[in-house]
């Protein structure tokens, strides 16, 4: 087990297709970790193995890694950065102390980008910036890091800036040792004196980075503002101070594939970046109370960890992949999952190494380890001992934005799909599949449309089920505004016994949510008692069939006030039929009207789409409710009906580029337009006519 103070815990988090698995499979090449430099382009890729993952060249799931580098240990997330795929990458930063934020260079800052800058914030984690890709054509460096500076939250300076741009990137002068790094061949490189081409931007870049550490540290800006001047070994010490303490976010510089600059951003990890010792004591509480409990990151501390992410593994089963706190873990023992309220024990403990695993007997603070099999642990449950339970805090997962109603291709094979369903959602936490019983539909919801589809393609291929999609249908109700007195008359004869059943009803609106109310007005047993629960319930069960839409029915009173009834032919049928006869009649005469369910659509905008957006939600019957600013960001909360927002999620990725979020709830029901009450009522005949 490495000394705890020499292991480093990272994520690399960006925007889809900023590089991250291909620089991440440099380090590990050039680490010696790995002796073939994987390619996700080639498909020999150790991080993105999945067939989903290979088939898009994108990265659908966290993957786990380390490498060894100047008699360090650095275990590492290789995080997704597709929109769809983000809470994955959201759940996996509670298992790391610090990220790598890596940007496009051609591309710059990308929606993805601040959004896993986001994430970043909310674990409060420090973090570097690698403008990524620097061989590319058009590749920026400076604008990049103009961009960086402009739209994060926190200050962002270079601490490196390139020399030579797009094919000619050959290398990178340290800006605080004025030295130059030329690149040669596999992640080697020459040191040399900074290119005289350069030496004023040096200067006047270097100038600006001693000000910022100077203003991280009091002892430093007051040797700063005394002499003008800090000494290298001042420059160094303070900007590690400054990035542990998240005052300065360090800008630098790579091309990660040629592993040009590599070598130097991995010696920035191991030097600024906290280790578990560095980054002190965690916050946990105590169960069922709001006690705080500060969690020490030492080996011989009672065990302590967190579940960041579940994984069926092909072979070894499911896989529970978790980081540790405190204390020390061995293979073939147990501990107690707080959350569930039991004990869980295991055989071999796992050093994730991408697509496959190795045994570990021992792991401590800082390690992300994975154990298999276990029966009820899942993503969130903190492990520790019994003895001394604690729970760590976590954060909600992202909001799913896309619903779709999922059926089997094959019939009969309900019971797979839902099986599959099942073993799917123990590892994605963001996938919801709910069964509304109204439209008789299973209602599966996720992130998004490719979210969606990498889900019914990874259970075609592991459990052999194709899955059809729908478009859910709305859940509308059925009430009335006007009022009305009706027969109900029911009789049939047979020869033998015949069936009679005769009364006569009231029926009126109730408010809205008022429900159903009965009213039992028989005087002088014109109805015998017996009978009277049997004319309800036809009644009801009309109301559930619906009359005009094949909706329920709601917000209703029924008074049964007169009827009669036959000595012989009378009976409980009878009267339901009765019953049902007549409130489908009065139903009719009472200025039907349906009712559509409203959600309540909260939006997330930059300034600038705020108008747009507005003007959707207008056209969609929307009602706006309000905005408020966040920064940067407008907040637009509105009354929107359900069937205008299904597939909303695209429109809003179109409209804002990406760059808007949403989330919807329901909220109350209203009528619905008379010419869209004729659509649905004529689809209902068209489908029962079939």
């Amino acid at each position: 087990m490495k000394d705890t103070d020499k292991l480093r815990t990272i994520a690399f988090i960006s925007h889809g297709g900023a590089g991250k698995t291909s620089l991440a499979e440099s380090i590990l090449f050039l680490t010696k970790v790995t002796n073939r430099h994987g390619s996700v382009d080639d498909e020999t890729s150790v991080l993105d193995y999945e067939p989903e993952e290979i088939k898009r060249k994108i990265s659908i799931s966290s993957a786990f890694h380390s490498y060894p580098w100047k008699k360090h240990e650095v275990h590492f997330v290789d995080t997704p950065g597709d929109q769809n795929f983000l809470n994955d990458t959201k759940t996996c930063l509670q298992g790391v102390d610090a990220a790598v934020v890596v940007v496009d260079a051609v591309d710059s800052v990308q929606v993805g980008t601040e959004k896993v800058w986001d994430f970043a914030n909310e674990y409060d984690l420090p973090r570097l910036i690698l403008v990524n890709k620097m061989d590319r054509e058009r590749a920026d460096f400076f604008k990049c890091a103009t961009d960086i500076m402009d739209i994060f939250d926190k200050p962002c300076l270079p601490v490196q800036i390139p020399i030579g741009k797009e094919a000619g990137f050959k290398g990178v002068v340290n800006l605080l040792d004025e030295k130059a790094y030329i690149y040669e061949a596999d992640g080697k490189f020459t040191p040399a004196d900074v290119p005289d081409d350069l030496a004023e931007e040096v200067a006047e870049w270097r100038e600006k980075l001693v000000e910022s550490i100077a203003e991280a540290d009091d002892e430093l800006l007051e040797k700063y503002l005394e002499s003008g001047e800090l000494s290298a070994e001042e420059c160094a010490k303070g900007l590690v101070h400054a990035v542990r303490t998240k005052s300065l976010v360090p800008i630098c510089c790579a091309a990660g594939r040629p592993t040009i600059g590599v070598p130097q951003l991995l010696d920035m990890i191991n030097d600024l970046f906290p280790s578990p010792v560095d980054r002190g004591p965690i916050k946990a509480h105590k169960p069922g109370s709001e006690e705080v409990v500060e969690i020490q990151p030492d080996p011989a501390a009672p065990f302590s960890a967190l579940v960041i992410k579940t994984v069926t593994d092909p072979y070894a089963g499911r896989l529970t992949i978790f980081r540790i706190f405190s204390g020390t873990l061995k293979a073939d023992s147990g501990f107690f999952n707080v959350k569930k309220d039991l004990k869980e024990r295991f055989g071999q403990m796992l050093a994730l190494e991408g697509k496959s695993q190795k045994p570990m007997e021992e792991a401590g603070p800082g390690t992300i380890a994975a154990v298999a099999k276990l029966k009820e642990t899942e993503t969130g449950d903190t492990l520790c001992e019994e003895a001394k339970p604690v729970v760590f805090p976590t954060l909600d997962s992202l909001p799913p934005v896309v619903s779709y109603a999922v059926e089997p291709k094959t019939k009969g094979d309900e019971e797979k799909l839902f099986a599959a369903l099942s073993k799917v959602m123990e590892e994605d936490t963001t996938l919801h599949l709910v069964r509304n019983e109204q439209t008789r539909q299973n209602i599966l919801s996720g992130m998004g449309q490719v979210h969606i589809d990498a889900t019914l393609e990874k259970i075609r291929r592991k459990f052999g089920v194709e899955v059809e999609l729908k478009t859910p249908k709305v859940a509308y109700k059925e009430t009335i505004k006007g009022k009305t007195r009706i027969q109900g008359r029911y009789k049939k004869q047979t020869g033998g016994r015949g069936q009679f059943g005769d009364c006569w009803i009231e029926l009126e609106p109730m408010p809205r949510g008022g429900g159903f109310e009965f009213l039992d007005k028989i005087v002088g047993g014109v109805i015998p008692r017996q009978f009277i629960p049997a004319v309800e319930k036809g009644i009801v069960e009309a109301m559930n069939r619906g009359i005009i839409s094949g909706n329920p029915v709601v917000d209703c009173r029924v008074s049964l006030v007169d009827g009669s009834y036959h000595a012989v032919d009378s009976s409980e049928m009878a009267f339901k039929v009765a019953g049902s006869m007549a409130f489908k009649k009065a139903f009719k005469e009472c200025n039907p009207i349906l009712l559509e369910p409203v959600m309540l659509l909260t939006v997330s905008v930059p300034d600038e789409f705020m108008g747009d957006v507005m003007g959707d939600v207008n056209s969609r019957r929307g009602k706006v409710l309000g905005m408020d600013a966040q920064g940067k960001r407008q907040i637009i909360r509105a009354h929107v009906p359900q069937v205008e927002i299904l597939q909303y999620a695209p429109t809003l990725t179109s409209m804002t580029g990406g760059r808007g979020s949403f989330t919807i709830e329901f909220d109350h029901f209203e009528e619905v337009p008379a010419h869209l009450m004729e659509k649905v009522t004529a689809e209902f005949k068209d489908e029962d006519e079939e």
